[in-house]
């Protein structure tokens, strides 16, 4: 046995070496030698694109092969159309400035379109004023890690998505700046798939926007002064961990939005300078643990139409509300939560809060049924009516308390 494993050892290696021995570099300086080195070259031959200005509108590849730059050569689509299409396995994209894809109301173009394809990497490229960035359709199995995308938005309706992934699989997406698009990342109908490291902002819509996109997982990512924040929408199995979401502002505008989203993980996130932090509708059996709220309008909205989700050991810090929610019975549990505004005791010395804490206010609710009583907020008015509640609640949920408050905040990993 042990003879039969060291053979196919050998076999692969030999294997591995004839199939570089006869693999080919071409080396190319101008639009013709690309056009052509793309087109005889074969599997396992690598395209080297040396530095220079090149017109590139429609160049397909749909054989294995590598098409690496060499400091960094400009493939400029003169807003034409689409730039390169992947239709291959085994596919490299890398070192290259991609720059001004045309605009249109009827087709996706993009920078790098992958289609159809597993085993592509698009890595350590720019991406400058391009209608959709990195578009992967119907891919598996792809990696696209250290790319900077930079769009020149006029209006939503004719910019694209900064990295979009549609019906893709087992997807990594690493270390990538985006900036200046419709939705800086876009996945819907993805599975399986790792989102890590990437930092989004100042996109005119969502920082990220995912739908019917089950078991992802999206960690230590920045969304930063997005237009409306982040939504995660019409998914199950996901997982939110080490995330900073900060500065959404706007009526419409949220840390995240969740929206039929269910067993899932929101957890070591830091929700700070939002209009909401947490908006959850129609949500269940979502874990909300560990998380740091802090100035924001609205640190958590809960609608009445949430089930089962658990908020245990986050920190609730300098929001103008902690919790508000449209229902008078919320099937939701608080647990051992730090809230500044708790003005309870501890004379056991063990941590925790001896009497509960109810954080829907009174005036929060008086503001869901009268917006305009949000002019009444610092007001002597608002601060009678919470106290008043306090001692004899009416008005807010009776089950929506934390009946084991902590009397210090936690820390938080990120």
């Amino acid at each position: 046995m042990k003879y039969l494993k060291y053979t196919l050892l050998l076999i692969l290696a030999f294997t591995f070496l004839q199939l570089n021995a006869f693999s080919k570099t071409f080396k190319v300086n101008n639009n013709k030698e690309l056009f052509e080195a793309v087109a005889n070259a074969k599997a396992g031959d690598i395209v080297l694109v040396s530095t220079g200005n090149y017109q590139v509108n429609g160049l397909v590849i749909d054989k294995a092969i590598e098409i690496i730059g060499v400091n960094t050569p400009i493939f400029d689509g003169k807003l034409k159309g689409e730039i390169l299409t992947v239709k291959s396995n085994n596919v490299k994209v890398s070192g290259i400035q991609f720059q001004n894809v045309g605009i249109t109301s009827t087709i996706d173009w993009a920078a790098i379109k992958v289609i159809e394809s597993k085993n592509v990497t698009i890595e350590n490229n720019k991406l400058i004023n391009c209608y959709f960035a990195i578009y992967l359709s119907a891919s598996n199995n792809c990696l696209v890690r250290n790319n900077h995308i930079e769009g020149k938005p006029s209006n939503e309706q004719n910019t694209g998505n900064g990295i979009h992934f549609w019906k893709c699989d087992s997807i990594i997406v690493i270390n990538n700046f985006v900036k200046g698009q419709r939705d800086g990342l876009y996945f819907e109908f993805v599975t399986n798939s790792r989102v890590e490291h990437n930092i989004s902002t100042k996109n005119i819509r969502y920082g990220l926007h995912f739908m019917f996109s089950h078991k992802n997982s999206y960690s230590f990512n920045t969304f930063d002064s997005n237009g409306a924040g982040v939504a995660v929408m019409y998914t199950k199995f996901v997982k939110m961990h080490h995330n900073i979401f900060k500065n959404n502002w706007g009526s419409s505008a949220y840390g995240i939005l969740l929206k039929d989203i269910t067993d899932s993980e929101i957890e070591d996130n830091i929700f700070e300078y939002n209009t909401m932090g947490t908006l959850l509708e129609g949500c269940n059996r979502i874990k909300i643990e560990r998380n740091e709220f802090k100035h924001n309008g609205v640190a958590m909205r809960v609608q009445a139409n949430c089930e089962e989700n658990g908020v245990k050991s986050n920190n609730f810090i300098n929001n103008t509300f902690d919790l508000a929610t449209n229902g008078n019975v919320v099937s939701n549990t608080l647990e051992r939560n730090y809230w500044d505004k708790y003005e309870g005791y501890d004379l056991d010395k063990n941590g925790i809060g001896d009497i509960n804490y109810r954080p829907v206010s009174l005036f929060s609710t008086l503001i869901e049924r009268m917006p305009q009583a949000m002019m009444l907020l610092r007001s002597f008015t608002a601060t009678l009516l919470d106290k008043i509640e306090k001692v004899m609640p009416s008005f807010t949920p009776e089950n929506l308390k934390d009946e084991q408050p902590l009397m210090k905040p936690i820390k938080i990993i990120t």
